[in-house]
């Protein structure tokens, strides 16, 4: 039989195996459809995790079979790897939609990975836990680390310390603490901080527990400050002060030491109580000031560079380690230096003597006027006493005027040796700042850096001649009243010129006051009842211009002076000559005397004389007659200083600190 008459004979029972075949699906799967389609679609709702096949990759596009009616797509940098992506390869995926627009279906394997990593950690993992991860980039407030999740980390818990830039750590393992678990929002929240903290204070109380003084340890510097940095020990940081770093000078701890840098260090104190450590690296090696006195011996010449100059002087460093300050006084004999930089410079070499030494302070003295000669020892025998003299006032005060002899040497010229006989209240009545004047040099006191000048010493003291001769007693002569005192009156007779008409000398009537009797500025015609060179007075009389009473029949006698009048004489002119020059009174002493006395103050005394006495100018007094010998150049320079760190100091008054005379 051939195959055609098979085909033939098959050919009309065709119909009844198509019934059949109907009759059969009817009965047995028209009943299981529904539940079989409901079943495979509730396995592909969006959001569920499958399993499926990689099948392959194209474009970065990898084809996965999740066993729907069509494949799935997921992007290649989704894969942690290429290994992942490789075909057959079994992966887990996220759906995301069942069909897209152009009808594929959308996958995920990296939100399917953080679904299953976070299952993980939330399961194997509890707030306080340690965990390890990767830093994978910077965000806002801090970093994302991949623990299996991405969990974040805030930048105030990434270190103890504070950090410059956080990126600094992208790409990093660290090991972090949890510190928070929101379940429903999926988050977690790490410290490194916390978990570095923990374990700083482990080692604190261990290093504490085992470290000594003067021990050498090994640290790494963590900070700098302008005043030191701080070394890391381990577990503790302890202070490195810029002044221990060097024995010699450093301006700043930078200059010695930088971040993270690993240092070996001595432990100079330990406060454990208060958990303060002090380092030190100088004292790893001697001190440069043993021996320093055998090195530098008080009086020798040395040379050094200018480190530093202050307002007050220069320091200048004479070997590593070792400086000396040169104080501004000790620049210059004569000079008159307002700043040390007016002389010297920092880098600049100098030669200096050495002054002193204070091993305790670790200062030495230096002295740079020292290498030369002072001149102030050869202005005795150049300008003795009684040497005529040309210079330029250089400045007024109220006592007198400092005259420049020379560059640096002064004089003083005092208020009461500018005249024989005019009453001169300052200086600025004769003389102008920066003229030149002749003056005699009265005395000269080298150890004090003091000369004595004067101008009336280059005129003959009209006293000794002159005045006695022009106004004898017995003379009638003519003056002013210039002044009414309850004890009289004194009248101008010339120019600087007073004589004294005592209340008692005015009438022959008792005269209670001479305002009574006698007008400032009145015109008078008087005898001279009375010459007094060596004191310098002229004593006058009215009453005995209308009888031939003699001066000493007509005195008043001493009970006759009332007790309560003052003295008689306060014009006194005392003669530069007539005591000694006592350069050893110092102005500070003058200073509360040396106003000259009102008219009158020093007569009560000759109150009971036989005539009344008169002088030609106001008196001085001791204090006085020892302050004009006071000779202050105001050169603030001489104040010594050997203080290394003190400020400018001195034994001697500058013009500005001089009491008014």
């Amino acid at each position: 039989m051939t195959g055609k008459d098979i085909v033939r004979e098959f050919e009309d029972s065709r119909p009844d195996i198509e019934d059949q075949i109907r009759e059969a699906l009817e009965q047995d799967i028209k009943g299981d459809l529904d539940t079989l389609y409901d079943e495979s679609t509730q396995a592909f709702e969006p959001g569920s995790i499958l399993e499926g096949t990689v099948l392959s990759v194209a474009n970065d596009i990898v084809i996965v079979d999740v066993g729907y009616k069509s494949e799935g797509t997921v992007r290649l940098n989704e894969f942690r790897s290429p290994d992942e992506a490789e075909p057959g390869s079994k992966v887990e995926v996220l759906l995301e939609a069942v069909e897209d627009d152009s009808g594929v279906v959308v996958l995920s394997k990296r939100r399917a990975d953080r679904i299953r990593g976070w299952e993980r950690i939330v399961n194997e993992n509890e707030e306080g836990n340690v965990v390890r991860g990767r830093v994978m980039r910077k965000i806002k407030g801090g970093l994302l680390v991949d623990i299996g999740v991405p969990v974040f980390l805030p930048a105030s818990q990434v270190s103890i310390r504070r950090t410059g830039d956080i990126a600094e750590y992208i790409g990093k393992e660290l090991e972090c603490k949890i510190i928070k678990i929101d379940r429903e929002r999926r988050n977690i929240v790490v410290s490194r901080r916390r978990l570095l903290e923990e374990q700083r204070e482990d080692q604190k109380r261990s290093l504490l527990a085992e470290i000594q003084v003067a021990e050498i340890r090994r640290g790494v510097v963590k900070n700098i400050t302008d005043f030191g940095a701080f070394v890391d020990l381990g577990g503790i940081d302890g202070l490195l002060h810029i002044t221990d770093m060097s024995w010699g000078r450093i301006s700043h701890p930078s200059e010695m030491v930088a971040l993270e840098d690993v240092v070996e260090v001595m432990v100079l104190s330990v406060d454990k109580e208060k958990e303060k450590i002090s380092l030190g690296l100088k004292q790893k090696t001697p001190s440069p000031w043993v021996g320093i006195e055998e090195k530098y011996p008080v009086g020798s010449h040395v040379k050094g560079q200018v480190v530093n100059v202050t307002s007050y002087g220069g320091f200048v460093k004479l070997e590593e380690g070792v400086e000396g300050l040169v104080h501004i006084s000790e620049m210059s004999w004569t000079r008159r230096i307002n700043h040390p930089s007016e002389l010297v410079a920092i880098g600049d070499i100098v030669e200096v003597v050495v002054l002193g030494i204070n091993m305790e302070k670790e200062e030495i003295s230096l002295g740079m006027k020292q290498t030369e000669i002072n001149p102030w020892t050869l202005v005795k025998d150049k300008y003795p006493a009684g040497t005529i003299i040309k210079g330029r006032v250089r400045n007024l005060t109220n006592y007198g005027a400092f005259v420049e002899i020379e560059e640096g040497i002064d004089g003083l010229l005092h208020v009461s040796d500018m005249s024989w006989t005019k009453k001169i209240s300052h200086p600025s009545e004769v003389l102008k700042k920066g003229e030149k004047v002749e003056a005699m040099v009265i005395a000269v006191d080298p150890d004090r850096k003091r000369i004595a000048l004067g101008l009336r010493q280059l005129q003959e003291d009209p006293w000794t001649e002159s005045i006695p001769a022009k106004y004898k007693v017995g003379d009638i002569v003519k003056g002013t009243a210039t002044k009414l005192t309850n004890f009289g009156v004194f009248v101008e007779l010339e120019d600087g010129l007073e004589g004294l008409l005592h209340v008692t000398e005015i009438s022959d009537e008792r005269v209670e006051s001479a305002e009574d009797v006698i007008g400032a500025g009145q015109e008078l015609e008087l005898k001279v009842i009375r010459m007094d060179s060596k004191e310098r007075k002229i004593g006058l009389s009215l009453k005995q211009m209308s009888g031939d009473t003699s001066p000493e029949a007509s005195s008043p006698a001493e009970d006759e002076v009332p007790a309560e009048e003052p003295a008689v004489g306060s014009t006194e002119v005392e003669a530069a000559t007539a005591a000694p020059v006592d350069l050893e009174s110092s102005v500070d002493e003058s200073a509360d005397t040396a106003e000259p006395a009102e008219p009158g103050a020093d007569q009560e005394a000759d109150a009971s004389d036989d005539t009344a006495e008169v002088k030609a100018e106001p008196a001085e007094t001791e204090e006085e007659e020892s302050e004009k010998a006071e000779v202050q150049p105001e050169d603030s320079s001489d104040a010594p200083g050997t203080d290394n760190e003190s400020s400018p100091s001195g034994d001697e008054l500058t013009e500005d600190q001089k009491p008014e005379a």
